[in-house]
């Protein structure tokens, strides 16, 4: 979708001090129903899904047998069915997983990437644009609601609310949202945003050779109370024995510079930048997987021409 605004900086500052609406189409969208659907995934992925109740949901990843990452998804228990809400670089895994594994369980899989529309309002005046006085406080909570003449389900997420409809509602939605008083931005000042909030995106920042302790997501991705699931055993064991050999870290750069770029501490390569944006506060940022002795506080190379410093997330 292109932006209504015209420069990057009325973006920002929609999306910081007042509600930007970003078009999510291209994500992942999956439904499992069935009485065996809690138990089915919550063998297969981190988080325990047992416990979840209708209204609430958890981050979650999907792992190999060594414990690295085919995928990482938003489980919403919106009571007659999980809703799993995923990068569109993980979806056929997690496909994979539900068709192969789901023989004898009593659990039906529906595919949602079409039928629903998924837009994201991001600022500190999210929830009164998109009516949400009855959604719960904590990130994943969700609700059924109506926005003008079409029923949505509205979404707790860590920089304002999302909102599911059915895809043919998708336009009278973005049309109830913008009379509310959201404006349309691009994706790439969405990203930015991300990116100074530190959170790491899967197919851009996270793919298959990282594991979840290695991107700072145990807190918010596995649970070391459940029982076993696939890649089980290489998590616990980093996590109670191990020291991750690599860190997600933020990179305040002097330059922009390109994903991709190699980062070198001395002479000695320690990682390559993931994600990149220029910040109107702090000036070009990005993240990257640095390997553990580029410690916070240090100065690396990037590239031939910049030089970052290491730095804790998020920036700010």
């Amino acid at each position: 979708m292109v932006s209504t605004l015209e420069t990057k900086a009325d973006e920002y500052r929609a999306l910081t001090e007042g509600c930007g609406l970003v078009d999510r189409a291209g994500r992942g969208r999956l439904a499992l129903t069935g009485p065996d659907r809690r138990e089915f995934l919550h063998g297969q992925i981190t988080q325990d899904i047992e416990t979840l109740e209708p209204g609430h949901g958890r981050y979650a990843a999907l792992l190999t047998h060594k414990g690295k990452m085919l995928s990482d998804m938003r489980v919403l228990d919106l009571g007659d069915e999980l809703l799993l809400s995923c990068e569109r670089a993980g979806l056929q895994e997690i496909f994979n997983m539900i068709r192969r594994y789901k023989l004898g369980a009593d659990v039906e899989l529906h595919k949602r990437t079409l039928e629903m529309g998924e837009l994201s309002l991001i600022g500190p005046d999210a929830r009164r644009v998109a009516g949400a006085a009855e959604l719960g406080p904590d990130e994943h909570d969700n609700v059924r609601a109506r926005l003008g003449e079409h029923d949505v389900i509205l979404v707790a997420t860590d920089l304002g609310v999302d909102v599911f409809c059915a895809a043919e509602a998708t336009e009278g939605v973005r049309g109830t949202l913008l009379a509310a008083g959201a404006v349309e931005v691009g994706e790439a000042a969405a990203e930015l945003v991300r990116v100074e909030s530190g959170r790491p995106r899967y197919g851009i920042d996270l793919d298959d050779n990282v594991i979840p302790q290695e991107a700072g997501l145990n807190e918010r991705a596995v649970s070391f109370t459940k029982g076993c699931y696939v890649g089980q055993e290489t998590v616990a064991r980093l996590f109670y024995r191990g020291k991750p050999n690599r860190h997600l870290r933020g990179l305040k750069l002097s330059a922009e510079v390109e994903p991709g770029t190699p980062l070198l501490l001395g002479e000695k390569e320690v990682g390559r930048v993931t994600s990149v944006a220029v910040s109107p506060a702090l000036g070009p940022i990005g993240l990257a997987l640095v390997r553990r002795q580029a410690e916070p506080g240090s100065t690396i190379t990037a590239g031939e021409d910049a030089t970052a410093e290491v730095v804790e997330l998020p920036f700010r």
